[in-house]
């Protein structure tokens, strides 16, 4: 702790100690006389004094009893002061002992060693709670003190509690508890009432309260989002503890407890995956990565860590990500293997370098551009990366004799209407024809958007609400799928384990989330007010955006599988022979870099892809791509 928040030195709590222990030798002597003070002899008295003052100088000195700041006493205090007035009554106990053994007279009792340790022991416990006490009351007679009501009255509750009573900046007044359990309401926790959580739109108007802390890392999701909806409708600011691992560390501070993440109210209950199967899959295996500086690839590198694989190449052509990944693991995982290779997907030369150099045995394909509008603008590099890069890859894996391929694909694939989901449906379609032309297997995962991603809207809206807004929305009635990143990659790995080649998996992405809305309760998180200290501005969709996203297009459905929230799109494959026609003669036109051609070719394998508030719009109404006027379309 600072030694700038010391009220008094540490020489002055020792002569206090050190006070309080003569008080309570005196009371020992004058209790053993039953207070006939004219009985007791002044000589021994002194003497005894002397030894008194010399122990307890030296047992202090020991075991630095002055050492903590008196208004922060914690357990860890009280039981050193215990030592300390133990080892004291143990050396007088030892100075009577030599005494005796010497032949000398006696001065101090064992009547009066033992009044005298306790008396001494209570003395200096009861001076520390009186400073301790008084320095909280002072602390909470601001008139100007936010009121604040902790959720969840267990351990984090009680820590969270002591964390502000010891902080004597922070200008909260806990009000009370609240807790679900109906048998800790009524009860009083730190001289602080549990009251009942069922109450807690009443309570928000009887105590004018300011502020929530959630304490607790079990309220159920849902309940969680009630209670933070009532909250943000009485313009309650709803703040969070850190991270479990965090607070039972016991170094917590009150800069650590901030005001509630969008994340943690779009989060869902966690999901299960067969951990058995996939290790029995992929215990020593070599296995790639490609994308693995990105946001899914550095998870899944991360998720495959625990599996007792063998060799991890991670793949990626950028520097930095990569290098930052390889340091984090190196500190994590000290005997894991795994190897960065810098390489461009598209770069068949380099890619057949890496297959030629490490075998690897399973294949993750996570490397894509995935930003709508930038891919909009520049059609011949989102086919130069999503699909080329994944012919590559995927004809490299059959030359190898990968035993699985699995593609990271988007929910944009789905009745595309942009260039990049054309792209990932095009890069689905050639990877599903060629999942019969060898003994490699081929699996398709499908899924929305991921929380916290690189791009992603709700790091957006962070930085625009940081700087005071405005924060944009494309349209008012947009709606997006939300999963998170650990969540996603998780299905990930089940999926290719259970997949037994040719299949679209898709995941079980809940309920969509209304932007508009989302934007709203951020900026209220955030303790603001939307429209009056963040303002909303709906700038209009983008190029190539569309209001709601898909995960299946009109003439697919879905079987499930053992998996609750995966299932396995039904989708017809392609013949390899028309397929690699039709990406052949798209990539010569993406390498030519004839933007219409590319998307005019687009719209001839994907008959389902029509563009919507882009340039290409004009290219659905030419004749030429009507479905089935190209021999062998899909």
């Amino acid at each position: 702790m600072p030694s700038q928040i010391r009220i008094f030195p540490r020489w002055i709590i020792f002569l206090i100690d050190i006070s309080l222990c003569i008080i309570a030798m005196l009371l020992a002597k004058t209790l053993k006389k039953n207070f006939l003070v004219y009985e007791i002899n002044l000589l021994n008295l002194y003497k005894s004094l002397a030894l008194c003052l010399v122990v307890n100088t030296a047992v202090f000195v020991a075991f630095k009893t002055y050492a903590g700041i008196v208004r922060f006493t914690s357990g860890q205090d009280t039981f050193r002061i215990l030592l300390a007035v133990l080892s004291s009554t143990a050396l007088l106990f030892g100075t009577n002992m030599v005494t005796l053994a010497i032949g000398g007279e006696l001065f101090l009792s064992n009547v009066v060693i033992i009044i005298f340790a306790l008396s001494s022991f209570l003395f200096l416990i009861i001076y520390r709670i009186m400073v301790k006490f008084v320095f909280v009351f002072i602390k909470n007679v601001s008139l100007d003190k936010v009121r604040v009501i902790i959720y969840g009255a267990g351990e984090a509750g009680i820590t969270t509690k002591r964390t502000f009573d010891d902080d004597a900046k922070v200008n909260k007044q806990i009000i009370a508890f609240v807790d679900d359990d109906p048998r800790k309401v009524g009860k009083t926790i730190l001289g602080v009432k549990i009251l009942d959580a069922a109450r807690l739109e009443c309570l928000i108007v009887e105590h004018e309260l300011d502020e929530i802390i959630f304490a607790s890392y079990t309220i159920p999701l849902e309940r969680k989002n009630k209670i933070v909806n009532i909250c943000l409708e009485n313009n309650v600011n709803v703040l969070n503890i850190p991270p479990h691992e965090v607070w039972a560390k016991g170094n917590v501070h009150t800069t650590q407890i901030q005001h509630l993440n969008i994340e943690d109210l779009l989060n869902r209950e966690p999901i299960h995956i067969d951990t058995l199967a996939i290790q029995s899959e992929l215990k020593g295996k070599t296995i790639l990565i490609t994308g693995a500086a990105g946001s899914i690839g550095s998870e899944i590198v991360r998720q495959l860590m625990q599996f007792e694989t063998g060799l991890i190449v991670m793949c990626d052509q950028s520097e930095t990500g990569l290098h930052n990944l390889q340091l984090e693991l190196g500190e994590i995982y000290e005997d894991a293997m795994f190897h960065a290779f810098i390489g461009d997907v598209r770069d068949e030369r380099r890619m057949r370098f890496l297959f030629d150099s490490f075998k690897p045995q399973y294949v993750y394909h996570a490397a894509a551009y995935k930003h709508v509008p930038m891919m909009e603008d520049n059609p011949s590099e989102a086919i130069k990366t999503n699909v080329l890069g994944t012919k590559i890859l995927s004809d490299l894996s059959i030359q190898h004799d990968v035993e699985k391929f699995v593609m990271i694909s988007t929910d944009k694939a789905v009745n595309p209407t942009n260039i990049m989901g054309a792209s990932k449906r095009i890069a689905e379609i050639y990877v599903q024809s060629r999942n019969h032309s060898s003994g490699t297997r081929f699996i398709t995962t499908r899924f929305g958007n991921v929380l916290g991603s690189n791009g992603s809207v709700i790091p957006r809206f962070q930085q625009q609400i940081e700087k005071g807004g405005p924060v944009t929305v494309t349209h008012p009635d947009i709606t997006r799928y939300f999963m998170t990143i650990p969540e996603a990659c998780r299905l990930v790995l089940e999926a290719g384990s259970m997949g037994k080649g040719g299949e679209i998996y898709v995941f079980d992405m809940g309920d969509s989330v209304k932007i508009a809305d989302l934007a709203r309760k951020m900026i209220r998180l955030a303790g603001m007010i939307p429209e009056q200290d963040i303002k909303i501005a709906f700038t209009g969709l983008r190029p190539g955006e569309k209001l709601y996203e898909e995960l299946l297009n009109d003439e697919e459905n879905t079987m499930p599988t053992h998996h609750e929230k995966i299932m396995i799109g039904k989708v017809k494959p392609g013949v390899f022979a028309v397929v690699d026609l039709q990406v052949h003669d798209l990539l010569n036109k993406a390498m030519r870099n004839d933007n219409q051609e590319v998307v005019l070719q687009m719209k001839r394998m994907v008959p389902e892809y029509i563009s919507q508030n882009s340039q290409f719009e004009v290219l659905d109404t030419m004749q030429d791509v009507i479905p089935g006027s190209v021999p062998g379309s899909i």
